[in-house]
C-alpha cells in the first residue's frame, strides 16, 4: 500500500514517503533502582555534577582543563565529528538540483584523408549548462541524510566518552601521585626511626645487653624500609608520565596541591552519593547514546537498500549554445536545449540489492544488540562501583583503626624495651606491623577516592564542558 502511494501521489508530495522502517527507541528491561543503591530512589545523581564541582582540588581542576584542551584522543575524536559534519552537509545538497555549466573554444583541422575540401580547418565555440534533480521517490536520499546525522550524533557522542574516560583517567592518575606521595613519606619516616632503633641497638651491643642477631635484624628492618622508598619513586616518576601523556604533553613533573594529614588534603566526598535512576542513564552515558545512534543510522540503512530495488528518477535538462564563430555563439541560431526525464531501473542488479537488503537488516540486528549490551554493561558497571565505593569506605574505617593501635602497640613495645620491660622482637614485630597498616591505610584512601571515581564515570559524569 504504501508503495503504491509513493507512485500515485504528485512529486511535490513524494516527499514524504521513504522506504524502510522508521526509527522507534527498543523497549528494555530497566529496573527502578540500581543494584546495591542504599539511598532512596532520586532522579538526583551524582552523575549530573559536572567535573568541577566533582573534583575540587584547585590543582587537579587545572590539570583536567589542560588534558580537555590538549588530549590528543580528544583531539582525534574532535577530527571525527568534523569528519561527520562535513558528510551531513555534503549528503543535503542531494536532495537540491545539481547545476553544472561548461565552455569550449578550439579550432580544429582535418586530416586530407577525411576531408577532400581545400579548407581543412575549422573553428568551433559553445557554452552549455545542465541541470540534474533527482526526485527522491524512494526516500533514498532522505534516508541517506537521516544515517548521516546519525553518525555525527554519534560520533559527538563518542567525543563526549573520550572526554569522560580522560577526566577519569586525569583525578585517578593524580589520586595515585598523592597516595604515592604519602606512601613514600610513611617509608621515608619508617627509615628514621629505624635508624635510631639501628643506633640503640648498636649502642646496646657495644654495652653486651644484646646479641648481634638483634643488630643483624635491625639492620635488615631498615634495609626493608630502603628498599621501598626506591620502588616508589619509580612509580611516582612513572605515573607523572602517564598523567604528562594525558595531558597531551612530554613527560614532565606534575604539581600537587600540599598534602595535609587525612585524605591527602582533599576536601572529603559525601558518604552518600546519589545514583539516581536507571532509566536516566540511558540519555546520561554517551556511549549508550553513542550505541543508540548507530542503531539509528543501521536502521536508515535498510531504508536505503529498499529504495535501491526501484527506479531512479531524475529530471534532467541541458541549455547551449554551439557555433563556429565566437560572434555568433550567443544569437538565436547557435541556441541549443534538450529537457527530459530519466528512468534508471536495476535489472541485473536486482537480486544483489535484495541481499543488500538481508545486509542491512542483520546489520540493524547487531546495532540493536550492541545498544542493548551498552545499556546492560552500565547497569552493571553502575552496580559495581556502588559496592566497590561502600566497602573500600568500610575497609578504609577498618584499617584507619588498625593503624591507631598498631601505633599505640608500637610505642608502648618501644617504651617497654628500653626499659628491659619487653623483648626485642617485641618491638621489631609492632615496627614491621605498624609500616604495614600505614601503607595499607594510604592505598585504601586511594582505593576509595577512585571508587568515587568509578562511580561517577559509571553514572555518565564527567564530559561536560560548559563552564
Amino acid at each position: 500500500m504504501k508503495r503504491h502511494a509513493c507512485v500515485l501521489i504528485v512529486p511535490a508530495l513524494l516527499s514524504a514517503c521513504a522506504m524502510g522502517p522508521d526509527y522507534q527507541r527498543p523497549t528494555l528491561d530497566v529496573p527502578p533502582q540500581f543494584r546495591l543503591d542504599t539511598a532512596a530512589a532520586s532522579p538526583q545523581s551524582f552523575g549530573d555534577l559536572q567535573w568541577w564541582d566533582v573534583y575540587r582540588d584547585p590543582v587537579l581542576a587545572t590539570l583536567i582543563a589542560s588534558a580537555v584542551k590538549n588530549n590528543l584522543d580528544v583531539r582525534v575524536a574532535a577530527a571525527r565529528v568534523d569528519q561527520a559534519r562535513a558528510s551531513l552537509g555534503a549528503t543535503g545538497y542531494q536532495l537540491l538540483p545539481q547545476i553544472s555549466a561548461g565552455g569550449t573554444i578550439g579550432k580544429q583541422r582535418l586530416s586530407a584523408y577525411e576531408s577532400s575540401t581545400s579548407d581543412r580547418t575549422s573553428n568551433n565555440a559553445a557554452v552549455s549548462g545542465s541541470l540534474s534533480w533527482e526526485l527522491d521517490f524512494w526516500g533514498r536520499i532522505r534516508r541517506t541524510r537521516e544515517a548521516a546525522r546519525a553518525q555525527l550524533l554519534s560520533s559527538e557522542a563518542a567525543r563526549e566518552t573520550v572526554l569522560a574516560s580522560l577526566v577519569a583517567s586525569v583525578a585517578t592518575q593524580y589520586f595515585t601521585l598523592l597516595a604515592l606521595d604519602e606512601q613514600l613519606e610513611i617509608t621515608r619516616a619508617t627509615l628514621e626511626s629505624r635508624k635510631a632503633f639501628l643506633d640503640l641497638t648498636q649502642a646496646q651491643f657495644d654495652r653486651g645487653t644484646v646479641s648481634g642477631l638483634d643488630v643483624n635484624t635491625a639492620q635488615a628492618q631498615l634495609a626493608t624500609a630502603q628498599a621501598n622508598a626506591p620502588l616508589l619513586e619509580r612509580q611516582i616518576a612513572q605515573s607523572e608520565n602517564q598523567l604528562s601523556l594525558l595531558l597531551g604533553g612530554n613527560p614532565g613533573a606534575i604539581a600537587r596541591s600540599p598534602r595535609n594529614a587525612g585524605n591527602f588534603g582533599l576536601a572529603p566526598m559525601s558518604p552518600d552519593l546519589p545514583a539516581g535512576l536507571p532509566s536516566s542513564l540511558l540519555e546520561r552515558r554517551p556511549d549508550i547514546r553513542e550505541a543508540e545512534q548507530a542503531l539509528v543510522a543501521a536502521n536508515a540503512q535498510i531504508g536505503i537498500a529498499k529504495a535501491a530495488l526501484f527506479p531512479t528518477i531524475s529530471i534532467t535538462g541541458d541549455y547551449g549554445s554551439l557555433s563556429p564563430k565566437m560572434s555568433n555563439l550567443f544569437t538565436g541560431a547557435a541556441e541549443n536545449w534538450a529537457v527530459g526525464v530519466n528512468l534508471l531501473q536495476p535489472l541485473l542488479d536486482a537480486d544483489r540489492n535484495r541481499y543488500q537488503v538481508d545486509y542491512a537488516d542483520a546489520g540493524r540486528r547487531v546495532a540493536l544488540l550492541n545498544y542493548e549490551k551498552a545499556v546492560r554493561t552500565a547497569f552493571r558497571e553502575v552496580a559495581d562501583a556502588l559496592v566497590t565505593r561502600q566497602k573500600s569506605a568500610e575497609y578504609q574505617t577498618a584499617q584507619s583503626a588498625l593503624v591507631t593501635a598498631q601505633n599505640s602497640a608500637h610505642e608502648i613495645a618501644l617504651a617497654r624495651y628500653k626499659v628491659g620491660y619487653s623483648s626485642y622482637f617485641d618491638v621489631i614485630n609492632a615496627d614491621r606491623d605498624l609500616f604495614s597498616a600505614k601503607l595499607a591505610l594510604s592505598q585504601a584512601r586511594l582505593d576509595t577516592l577512585n571508587a568515587s571515581v568509578q562511580l561517577y564515570q559509571a553514572l555518565g559524569g564527567g564530559w561536560q564542558l560548559q563552564r
